[in-house]
């Protein structure tokens, strides 16, 4: 042996200098295992490396005209729907109107060109002016059908040259959704390619240089392969084998390796103690050395074997068999065994661990699906039957199912709320049961203690027995023997208690099933508490919204309205939609309906706040556009306080942006309604004949973008006509789109007929109320009457101090003609004093109206703008005291501003002589504060 090792030795002296050119060759031979496999590596780095770059470059070239396909669509999408393009193409000359804003547009957006055209493809703009007037090249059919179509075609020369184009046609719709005119962007294929064309030397030197740095790892690992197995004798190879067989006995494995004939011909020492095979086993047939039937079977068997169990004596031995030839040539088999009686013990508890935690885990994905108290609870019932306990029942504290805080006062007195068993029928208290706990029961313990309560033998427990002893008794007989009873806590709050029981042949609980219900039940009292605690909460919500709602309908007599309001599901939460019904002075009423975006408290809080500013933007009797634009000022206002750094550090909500609203003022007297809305749904319009129509109502922007101006719309409204306010949440849900809402509302006002609005407000609700309202519902119906003619009296007064005397003494006899006698006096005051101020500080013309409603209306206007003020007039001024008087005299006074100038008006109350008496003060009294030396 070292004779034959010393060449090597010599070798390896003599070739220092030549090793550089000899690992060279050698993985250049393909002779050698390590050249093979060099050549096999190096021409897989190739072909990856030359793929890769392949694929970038036409990723690169893909995402290119994707690129273009995008900013084609995205530049005449844009340039279609941009405003003035529909004027544009309704006018004279088109191309003057559009052909500027086209370059400009294909210059800023990057594309090669911008075409505007007819829905014949006549152009209307392109680069060169001269191409203007000719037919477009392209597929417009599509876009005449109001698809947008991409496609590449030619055309024209652009500045950018002639070529292939990739181009977008997309249509231009009216506001009746009808296709007027056509645009198209595109950008040629030519400018396509520089985009991706730069890119080039960067992939190629990238793959260059990952085939340099693949080409030395080949290289590095062809030659620790040549390495490894150069110089490999015979000493070597022995004591490998050496090495091989002390492994093969040292294993905690049996290894038998059988012959053709099932002969054995090796067993390593863990077969032979597995087997109790004799020292002299080796060389001797498997049926002579006396192993059990089933492991003789198993040896002796041509079939391979895997992970099969079979018994030797006392030992469970997992066998494996394979054949030594796999390829199907005649030989014997390797056979292994695998001592498993601890394993199997080991494994069925841990079978039984992981059944307990895929519990666990459909125990959390089932518990808490709904905020409802009452159904988490039956949750946590129907996951735990069978898998933990034949019959399971659920007990909370009443304050729990109402959403309060619970107390320990009250642990006694428990309500049944949720049950499940295998039986359907069950002798417990059924849902819904109060229940009462005497102090020494399983389920006070629990409750007392904090943890939960074994009781592994019923049939010994008195004090369950005691509870219901009719009861107990009926269940012991059907079987029932084990029970554990888990407290419900969350945030160390007790919220009651779950009671898991067993019966018929059901083992009894163990200590180990203890801690598994413990876990069970912590994870249920989470979920029930969450449902709690928003049970609570959307109570809360629930009173606060319907405290900021109308509790009933204002005196008024220009409307006969009904309204409904109905929530969404608890487990949405409480929205902010809102109505109001407002009187207004001159007999008018303003109408309100209007929508704050999200649920919860903010939402209904920020509600509360828009219907107060309204209310007072009403009280100053303000243009409906500008209540509209006061409110936007306010929204604007709180979003920014809201949105300062000390509110965030107080973890404050955002701001109340996405509010909507619609404002109306109806007057009876002229029997005219005018509509402005901010974001909000367009009312529907019921004429008297059954005619249903939306009024289309100018539609601005919503609530809280600041600075935009809202439109009005003037309508003239029949005495019987119905106006019908609503939310988006009546017409459009999940299953159902905006668009289908709104016919579906129209068909159904019109079904209705002349209905009363409180039949009309029921037969809509029936019709469109969704099986589960996800958003809150807010409907108004008002049917219009008119102020009767005889009740109206009006004059012209010409600008003349003169003329003040006439004015009174109409106003007398009308008052005696409407038999209001008492009123004839104050209101000869009041005229007297407006209509003198309106002839010394307004302009004309001068009018006079009163109005006999629930109250009589003095009314005076001129087109003068000045407001006048009330003050208190010194002893030294001549004058200053008319407002003074008409404040005293009035129930109410104030001044509307018209498109024309102002009204002054004054109201007051109907009543008898003495009640006039009394709600006012006398001519006497007031003539004596006048000659009072103080004022």
């Amino acid at each position: 042996m070292k004779e034959s090792l010393r060449p090597n030795r010599n070798t390896s002296r003599h070739a220092f200098t030549g090793r550089s050119h000899d690992l060279r060759e050698s993985l250049l031979n393909l002779r050698s295992v390590a050249g093979q496999v060099f050549l096999l590596q190096v021409a897989i780095v190739v072909l990856l490396v030359a793929g890769g770059v392949a694929t970038l470059l036409l990723q690169s070239a893909r995402d290119a005209l994707q690129q273009g396909r995008r900013e084609s669509v995205v530049a005449a999408q844009s340039f279609a729907n941009a405003p003035g393009t529909v004027q544009a193409l309704h006018s004279r000359n088109p191309t003057a109107v559009l052909q500027p804003r086209a370059e400009a547009v294909r210059k800023k957006a990057g594309v090669d060109f911008v075409v505007v055209m007819n829905t014949k493809g006549i152009r209307y703009t392109y680069p060169y002016p001269k191409e203007i007037g000719k037919k477009f090249v392209g597929n417009i059919q599509p876009a005449l059908e109001g698809r947008t179509t991409i496609e590449q075609a030619g055309g024209p020369p652009l500045p950018t040259g002639r070529g292939t184009a990739v181009q977008a046609v997309v249509p231009v719709t009216d506001a009746h959704g009808n296709v007027v005119g056509l645009v198209s962007a595109g950008i040629t294929v030519k400018n396509l390619g520089k985009r991706w064309v730069p890119q080039l030397p960067i992939m190629v030197g990238s793959g260059a240089a990952a085939l340099a740095v693949a080409g030395a790892g080949t290289a590095l690992v062809s030659r620790r392969l040549q390495r490894q197995t150069h110089g490999l004798g015979p000493a070597e190879m022995a004591r490998m084998y050496e090495h091989h067989d002390a492994v093969l006995h040292a294993v905690r494995e049996g290894v038998l390796i059988t012959d053709a004939d099932e002969r054995l011909l090796l067993a390593n020492d863990e077969a032979k103690r597995l087997l109790g095979l004799p020292a002299d086993a080796e060389g001797r047939h498997v049926r002579e050395l006396g192993l059990p039937e089933e492991i003789t079977r198993a040896l002796t068997s041509d079939e391979a074997v895997t992970d099969a169990v079979h018994l030797a004596e006392d030992r469970l031995l997992a066998v494996n068999k394979r054949p030594t030839f796999p390829n199907g040539a005649q030989g014997g088999h390797v056979i292994t065994l695998r001592d498993t009686t601890e394993l199997t013990a080991v494994s069925g508890r841990a079978e039984v661990a992981r059944g307990r935690l895929k519990l666990l885990y459909e125990a959390g994905v089932r518990m808490g699906t709904t905020l409802d108290v009452v159904h988490t609870a039956q949750e946590l019932a129907q996951v735990a039957v069978p898998k933990v306990a034949d019959v399971v029942t659920v007990d909370l504290l009443d304050a729990v199912m109402r959403g309060q805080e619970p107390t320990a006062e009250k642990w006694r007195h428990l309500r049944r709320a949720a049950s499940s068993s295998r039986q359907p029928i069950w002798p417990l208290s059924p849902v819904g049961e109060k229940i009462m706990f005497s102090p020494a029961a399983p389920q006070t313990r629990a409750l007392e203690q904090g943890r939960a309560v074994l009781t592994a033998d019923l049939r010994q427990a008195r004090e369950w027995q005691e509870q219901d002893p009719d009861g107990t008794r009926t269940a012991l007989e059907r079987g029932l023997h084990s029970l554990v009873t888990v407290p419900l806590r969350a945030r160390g709050v007790p919220l009651g208690v779950a009671n898991f029981y067993r019966m018929g042949d059901s083992p009894a609980f163990e200590q180990e099933d203890l801690i598994f219900a413990e876990e069970l039940g912590a994870r249920a009292a989470v979920a029930i508490d969450n449902a709690r605690r928003f049970t609570r909460e959307h109570a809360m919500a629930v009173t606060l919204q319907r405290s900021l709602l109308p509790r009933g309908q204002p005196e008024q007599e220009a409307l006969d309205v009904a309204w409904r309001y109905l929530p969404a599901e608890a487990d949405v939460g409480v929205g902010g939609d809102w109505f109001d019904l407002i009187p207004l002075p001159g007999a008018r009423v303003a109408l309100v309906m209007g929508d704050v975006v999200g649920h919860g408290l903010h939402a209904a809080v920020t509600m509360g706040r828009l219907r107060t500013a309204v209310q007072n933007f009403s009280a100053l009797d303000l243009p409906v556009d500008e209540v509209l634009g006061h409110l936007d000022e306010l929204v604007v206002r709180v979003d920014s306080e809201e949105g300062t750094a000390e509110a965030a550090e107080a973890h404050e909500v955002e701001g109340m942006t996405g509010a909507t609203c619609l404002y109306a003022i109806y007057d009876p007297v002229a029997g005219t309604c005018t509509v402005a809305r901010a974001g909000h749904l367009d009312p529907v319009l019921v004429y008297p004949d059954g005619t249903v129509t939306c009024p289309n109502v100018p539609a601005s922007a919503p609530l809280g973008l600041g600075g935009y101006p809202y439109e009005t719309c003037d309508l003239a409204l029949p005495e019987g006509s119905r106006l019908v306010l609503y939310t988006d949440g009546l017409v459009e849900h999940r299953t159902r789109d905006i668009d289908v809402g709104l016919v579906e509302l129209r068909r159904t006002l019109q079904q209705a007929g002349r209905r009363t609005p409180e039949e009309t407000c029921q037969a809509v609700v029936d019709a469109m109320m969704p099986a589960h309202p996800t958003d809150d519902i807010a409907l108004l119906v008002a049917s219009t009457r008119l102020f009767p003619p005889s009740r109206v009296a009006e004059w012209d007064v010409p600008p003349d101090p003169a003329a003040v005397a006439s004015v009174r003494s109409g106003c007398s006899a009308k008052l005696r003609e409407w038999e209001l006698e008492e009123l004839v006096f104050t209101t000869e005051l009041i005229v007297s004093e407006l209509v003198t101020n309106a002839i010394r500080y307004g302009s004309p013309p001068i009018k006079v109206r009163l109005l006999h409603g629930r109250c009589l209306t003095c009314e005076v206007s001129d087109s003068s703008s000045t407001s006048p003020r009330l003050r208190r007039a010194a002893t030294t001024d001549e004058g200053g005291r008319g407002l003074f008087l008409v404040a005293q005299l009035a129930q109410r006074w104030g001044t509307r501003y018209t498109r024309g100038g102002k009204v002054i008006w004054a109201e007051h109350p109907l009543a008898d002589g003495a009640s006039a008496a009394e709600a006012g003060p006398s001519a006497d009294v007031l003539l004596e504060q006048f000659d009072d030396p103080a004022l």
